[in-house]
């Protein structure tokens, strides 16, 4: 493994051949390459397996309750814009608990990397059904398989307006990079939903299995394409891996119109308010 400076000694509470220790290499590989400063980054996270991997990095980091990891971000970011902020979680922390905040951070469009760990079960409390996990699906509790129609991440994403939206399987790691890499360099909102099999409480969709379900996108593949995009987002078994949804065009961030940096663009914690400021504020 390659020498990061984001490299950080610690006992790492996964289990053994979980694909969380690849997608963690491969994102501090791609904060090393592309120069980014630990002290210049932030990491957000909820509750999960997924969630735990900010506490393996050495930079500052927030890691607070189930689904909330993708709020925070934003309100980091808002607070900061200088800084690089990233949302990191797993399928249930974020497109479960954390669904709401999902919707409407992609209504706001926070200059975010939201890296989604997608290994289609709850691996934390020990293999329950995720949003993701699909029909016919035995678990511990759904015994008789699961029921309902997968959450589609993309679709959603692409369909309220996000303007970076892709998809990687961490064993293709020169692909999960150059995504990752992408997104951090990408100016808005870019989720990256990220097959990472669960080797404890997932015996269906193994290595193995997402390698056989999964295409790479042809570089002839127009990414600018909505309606392309949207049908890319559909597919599966298999799945398109790539950017699907790239918008080409600038949409403004909620930082960027925001009243608060209108007229002033420090960030707000080297702002100072005096009493007869706030007075006014309250009147």
């Amino acid at each position: 493994m390659k020498k990061t400076r984001f490299d950080f000694a610690s006992e790492i509470a996964w289990c053994p051949g979980c694909g969380n220790f690849l997608l963690l290499q491969l994102l501090k590989e791609s904060l090393e390459e592309l120069d980014i400063k630990p002290t210049d980054l932030v990491i957000s996270s909820g509750i999960g397996q997924a969630a735990k991997m900010p506490q393996y990095v050495n930079t500052s980091f927030f890691n607070g309750l189930h689904g909330r990891g993708l709020s925070v971000a934003s309100a980091i970011k808002m607070a900061n814009p200088n800084l690089l902020v990233i949302a990191e979680g797993g399928d249930g922390d974020m497109y479960g608990e954390g669904g709401n905040h999902f919707i409407h951070n992609i209504r706001r469009n926070p200059n975010v990397v939201h890296l989604v760990h997608n290994n289609m079960v709850y691996g934390l409390t020990q293999g329950q059904a995720s949003p993701t996990s699909p029909k016919g699906f035995k678990t511990p509790i759904q015994t008789e398989g699961v029921i309902l129609e997968p959450f589609n991440p993309l679709s959603v994403a692409i369909s309220l307006g996000a303007p970076f939206v892709a998809r990687t399987f961490v064993g293709n790691a020169e692909l999960t990079k150059s995504l990752i890499k992408q997104a951090i360099q990408y100016n808005g909102y870019a989720l990256i939903d990220i097959f990472d099999p669960c080797v404890s409480f997932n015996k269906i969709n193994t290595f193995a299995w997402y390698k056989a379900n999964t295409y790479v996108l042809d570089e002839n593949y127009d990414s600018s394409d909505k309606m392309q995009a949207m049908a890319k987002a559909f597919e599966s078994e298999p799945f398109p891996l790539g950017v699907l949804y790239k918008r080409e065009d600038h949409k403004p961030t909620i930082e960027e119109q925001h009243p608060a940096y209108a007229d002033d663009k420090r960030p707000l914690y080297e702002r100072t308010r005096t009493a007869e400021e706030l007075a006014h504020l309250m009147e």
